[in-house]
């Protein structure tokens, strides 16, 4: 397998990843917004500026798997732990 192939698949587990934090990002926005620390809504802001952030990653990521050639369907399944 080359280097473009084994980028085809980990592409969409990098995206996946990358969205799962995200969304966390927003869960602990939403936790500290509610919560009575005298700077909640500066961490909670800080916290949508990395959701946003991240977003632009997801994007540029889809990007280079779209230009890399989509997807690669592999027949064995494998984890990666990060």
């Amino acid at each position: 397998m080359n280097d473009i192939d084994k980028l085809r698949v980990l592409l969409p587990h990098w995206i996946e990843h990358n969205i799962e934090h995200g969304g966390e990002f927003v869960s602990w926005a939403e936790k500290v917004r509610a919560s009575d620390h005298p700077q909640g809504e500066e961490i909670a802001a800080q916290l949508a500026r990395a959701v946003s952030a991240c977003d632009q990653v997801t994007d540029a990521l889809k990007k280079a798997m779209e230009v890399a050639g989509g997807p690669l369907d592999h027949t064995h399944d494998h984890h990666h732990h990060h």
